[in-house]
């Protein structure tokens, strides 16, 4: 495994970690810091995930200027009446750059209409409220943050599986974290 499935690995178990933390919380607040922590070191070991697997696809010599673009993450521009990639970032949705290496690495194409990806899109929801509050402020709780986690989760394993044909490393975990809690 790289460095960067590691550090993606450990990212995830710490967000499992930090659920547990809520679960045995003392106070509301330490719940909800716990629980923030947890969804947000999930969404980060996801974003981690998918560079990896990008990563793994930008050694081959066939791949389009668009694909480049989206699995590294650059922008094309147009200089000397020729596209070229820039070292400067051009951000893509977390879903599309999925369903980008979905669509172009696997031969199994994405079910949108299976109950992990409705989930996904829940825990993406709920992130984003996070991420990018508004008033009111979002409500956390445990089941959301675990159904969250298990929905990231499930999304890896439906990755790995549709790419790599081999479930992800950490998915007979579950979500038992490896870490002294």
């Amino acid at each position: 495994m790289a460095a960067i499935d590691d550090f993606a690995a450990l990212l995830f178990d710490e967000a499992k970690a930090f659920l547990e933390k809520a679960k045995s919380a003392s106070s509301v607040e330490a719940r909800t810091a716990y629980l923030h922590a947890s969804l947000l070191l999930g969404f980060s070991s996801l974003e981690a995930h998918i560079n990896s697997i990008a990563d793994d696809f930008l050694t081959l010599t066939n791949l389009s200027l668009l694909d480049r673009s989206i699995l590294s993450e650059k922008e094309i521009i147009l200089e000397d009446g020729e596209y070229q990639l820039t070292d400067r970032l051009k951000m893509f949705r977390l879903e599309d750059r999925m369903e980008h290496l979905v669509k172009n690495f696997s031969t199994t194409p994405l079910d949108k209409r299976e109950t992990y990806w409705g989930e996904f899109k829940a825990a993406l929801r709920l992130r984003n409220e996070l991420t990018h509050p508004k008033t009111p402020p979002p409500t956390i709780d445990i089941s959301a943050t675990e159904r969250a986690l298990l929905a990231i989760l499930d999304v890896l394993n439906m990755l790995y599986k549709n790419i790599y044909r081999r479930p992800h490393p950490s998915y007979r975990l579950g979500m038992d974290t490896t870490m002294a809690i």
